[in-house]
């Protein structure tokens, strides 16, 4: 049977550091620079000691083991306290409460947690901590460890091209202190700014070339990138400037969940005890009257403005809530653009669709009712005909405390159900547990899966782990993963970045041998063809994923019998019971 692992939303407690009682409170901001000034992300502006032209897309790391030193060689120590620094999430600041009040003379921390951490189940941390997998996507899931520091961007080769690079420092023994000298007068509250300059990094005293040392690394030992990053990570961080001012961080104020009815009933929340905490919406607990009135809404056609369309017309709950055509269809007939993405284990994500436009599932949900070519109604006529149905203003009662029908509560109620379709029981799932096995071709296709292609250490994998690894079989991220674009440039259209041209969300894999055709446009009908696309040449651009940018301009070329297995391996991901029997809620008797 798999693991469970169960709770009552809105009964999650807030871990916070530190006790209450007399202290001052210390900032650090880490900013990351090059040669002292400011980063900038995506810019092929860059130069290493080597000459070579590069740029940074990612720069994602952990920091732990923070302690202060007193005058007198003591140190107070924060041994339970962890940092996720991450350039692009523009995660920099790090808050430290009720440390003693006294003057100090330096700083200490590690890049990487501790042994012990490092080691620790990644699904027992909360939604909001640093180690939580979901949240810094850093873990290498299957295989065990955090990546301690991932560096990754492209480089400008001698033919004018691109070609990418992914540095990757983890494993216990390379975790490195870093030790800053600094007058920290903690008497009063103390804000600290430190630089974690790339150029040192990267250059010095150990210079590093992507096209003479290797353009992946994943910290074996031996490996001449690592020899590098250990000997450059020390002086890599300079204290900037101490000041004596009141940290900007204030703690947030409890959400209070609107529209709570008198009496109501707790949901069960369901999923593997090997995924990682959700961040579950906490101003909207999930309640078994929300839920129910969610699946209800789900599959109501007053949605669509001819009462043709409900959201189950391109989510069938019977194909893993995949539209099977490669265009949904609108009302009216009318062909979209997009294929609708399957729904599952939307717990996890933090924005929707393809281009990533909805910051919420409740705003996602609301959208394609209103989108012209979709359902083409208004949420003004919606509620009204969803008000004079007889059974909705009781249903919206037991729900919300109140008949009223109104938009915010339609999409709060979707957004409920949604968050319960949760996919965990697949071949896979019970063969990771020892409650089953996987074939010797589908062992061997889950190996290829999760191997680096990196023929300079004699890898020769399939790559597809960065993107798609971890529990949940996707990283929650956008990619440009190599397909011609025709009229859609993705992300871009949402960020006005860039270097989001040719962007798309990561979907999960789970049950994808039940949701094609695949890739945002539909374009390819097999899984077969989906492979091939990554062993064959694929659309070289600027912003090609470092991670695919890093192989062979002719592709990875894999074998008949390695794409095979692949193929075996993304079938065990199918999870039989979601499809026969998804989670439902059921709407109380009244």
């Amino acid at each position: 049977m798999c693991g469970l692992w169960t709770y009552f939303s809105g009964m999650i407690a807030l871990l916070v550091a530190g006790t209450a009682g007399f202290g001052a409170t210390l900032e650090i901001s880490i900013n990351p620079t090059f040669k002292g000034d400011p980063l900038f992300l995506d810019s092929l502006r860059y130069q290493n000691v080597a000459g070579e032209t590069f740029s940074v897309t990612r720069l994602s790391y952990l920091l732990s083991g923070f302690a202060l030193e007193r005058p007198d060689g003591t140190w107070v120590e924060f041994p339970k306290q962890y940092a996720w620094l991450d350039a692009e999430a523009r995660r920099t600041v790090i808050r430290f409460d009720e440390v003693p009040v006294g003057v100090y003379r330096s700083i200490r921390f590690h890049v990487g947690p501790d042994a012990e951490a490092n080691a620790a189940d990644p699904s027992k941390f909360p939604a909001d901590h640093a180690l939580n997998a979901n949240l810094d996507g850093l873990h290498w899931s299957w295989q065990g460890g955090y990546i301690f520091l991932a560096l990754e961007g492209h480089f400008r080769t001698s033919t004018d091209g691109t070609s990418g690079y992914a540095y990757h420092f983890a494993r216990d023994p390379n975790r490195t202190r870093v030790s800053l000298l600094a007058d920290l007068d903690l008497t009063n509250d103390c804000a600290m700014q430190l630089d974690f300059d790339i150029a040192t990094l990267l250059n010095a005293p150990h210079p590093l070339s992507f096209l003479k040392d290797g353009t992946a690394t994943h910290s074996r030992e031996g490996d001449p990138i690592l020899r590098g990053l250990l000997a450059n990570m020390p002086a890599a961080f300079r204290v900037r400037q101490v000041l004596s001012a009141k940290p900007s961080i204030s703690r947030p104020s409890p959400l209070k969940p609107p529209y709570l009815p008198e009496k109501y009933t707790p949901y069960r929340f369901i999923m593997s005890r090997s995924f990682p905490i959700p961040d579950l919406p906490r101003d909207n607990p999930l309640i078994e009257e929300r839920v129910a009135l969610g699946k209800q809404l789900f599959s109501e056609t007053a949605l669509s403005r001819d009462g043709t369309l409900s959201c189950a017309s391109c989510h069938t709950p019977d194909g893993a809530f995949n539209d099977a055509r490669r265009f949904s269809v609108g009302v009216r007939g009318q062909i979209g653009s997009r294929n609708s993405m399957p729904l599952q284990n939307l717990a996890w994500k933090n924005r929707f669709f393809w281009d990533g436009r909805a910051p919420s599932l409740r705003a996602q949900a609301l959208m394609p009712i209103q989108d012209h070519t979709e359902m083409d109604e208004t949420l003004e006529r919606v509620t009204a005909k969803l008000a004079e149905k007889m059974d909705y203003p009781a249903h919206f009662a037991a729900a919300f405390g109140s008949p009223e029908v109104s938009g915010e509560k339609i999409g709060l109620a979707l957004e409920q159900y949604l968050l319960t379709l949760t996919s965990f029981d697949s071949k896979f799932d019970r063969a990771f547990q020892g409650q089953g096995s996987l074939t010797a071709e589908e062992q061997r296709g889950f190996e290829l899966f999760m191997s680096e292609y990196e023929p300079r250490t004699g890898n020769f994998g399939a790559d597809c782990f960065h993107c798609h690894g971890g529990a949940l079989f996707g990283d929650q991220q956008f990619h440009n993963n190599g397909i011609t674009l025709a009229n859609d440039p993705g992300r871009v259209k949402v960020t006005g970045l860039a270097s989001d041209m040719g962007k798309f969300a990561t979907p999960s894999l789970r049950n994808v041998a039940l949701t094609a055709p695949y890739m945002h446009d539909g374009r390819f009908s097999t899984l077969e063809e989906v492979i091939d696309h990554y062993s064959n040449p694929i659309a070289q651009s600027p912003t090609l994923d470092p991670n695919l940018a890093k192989h062979p301009v002719a592709g990875l070329n894999l074998s008949a019998s390695d794409k095979s297995a692949l193929v075996a391996f993304l079938k065990t991901l199918t999870d039989e019971k979601f499809v026969k029997s998804p989670p439902s809620g059921e709407l109380p008797k009244r």
